[in-house]
């Protein structure tokens, strides 16, 4: 395969329009969850009782000053929308970091010693793979209690498995290359070759993986909101949100429909950036 190929390939992602639209999408909630505070337009715990399911902007007798109307206890709809998707992107992204860190130094590890390693790290991955995500995390929300602090503990020592497998089936690909056997040669350590020319190379998979398990995390936070285990109350979690709204979800069908469609509008740009980028990285070019 020519050079010019070669280079060309990875660029095919970036030609969907897809990948643009999730990328618009997930740059859009990153912007509302950095500047939250700066754009709520109300205090998204401040109650008021006497505003109660106000109607958003596109039904009849909407409040100007509430675009998406309130809830059951008279909370600005959006600006707990906007703060709830601070909550899912800080959630996303930490569980991300803490399962990377883990998987990544496991599977790195296993595929480049081999050996009694990797047979460690491989029983550790059949381990963890034959524990059911959901289950384990409302069990130990359940007996521990409900906070954030556990709940991102929690989730990032249950997603390591999806870094684990693809960075040690990558480093097995490139252990054995000549730049890596180069490197031995001149003398470098075990370590330098591990951080200067083994995890560049397999960087931009674990980018992929990296965008699903956001993804993945921020579905887990919400399910386990909705049942009551996950962000405690009165943090806006979209999770939450639709928990509290489906009482009224019958009488005001938009309390649980907004944080419903927000929800799958973020999953869906996440996962449209993780296949674009999996394209770019991805992609090869026959010969």
């Amino acid at each position: 395969m020519s050079m010019a190929l070669s280079s060309a390939a990875p660029r095919r992602g970036w030609r969907s329009a897809a990948t643009w639209l999730g990328a618009a999408i997930v740059g859009v909630a990153a912007f509302c969850a950095v500047f939250a505070p700066l754009l709520v337009p109300h205090d998204p715990f401040a109650q008021d009782l006497g505003k109660r399911l106000l109607v958003p902007f596109w039904m009849e007798g909407s409040d100007p000053q509430h675009l998406l109307g309130t809830d059951q206890l008279g909370r600005d709809y959006l600006s707990r929308l906007i703060w709830g998707c601070r909550i899912s992107m800080l959630i996303g992204v930490t569980v991300s970091i803490v399962s990377g860190l883990i998987g990544i130094t496991l599977g790195v590890l296993g595929g480049f010693l081999g050996g009694r390693v990797d047979d460690a790290v491989l029983f550790a991955i059949t381990t963890r793979l034959s524990l059911p995500v959901v289950l384990v995390a409302l069990a130990v929300v359940g007996l521990l209690g409900s906070s954030m602090t556990l709940l991102l503990l929690t989730l990032g020592l249950l997603l390591w498995d999806r870094f684990a497998v693809v960075a040690r089936s990558t480093t097995l690909q490139v252990r054995n290359l000549d730049y890596v056997a180069a490197a031995w040669c001149a003398g470098c350590s075990r370590f330098r070759i591990l951080t200067r020319e083994v995890l560049p190379n397999i960087a931009s998979h674990l980018v992929v993986v990296a965008t699903l398990e956001i993804a993945l995390a921020i579905l887990l936070e919400a399910t386990l909101s909705f049942l009551g285990l996950g962000v405690p109350p009165p943090l806006p979690s979209w999770g939450l949100m639709i928990a509290e709204a489906k009482d009224y979800m019958f009488f005001s069908p938009w309390v649980i429909m907004i944080p419903g469609v927000a929800l799958f509008v973020l999953v869906l740009g996440i996962n449209l950036l993780g296949d674009g980028l999996r394209d770019q990285f991805g992609a090869r070019s026959d010969p």
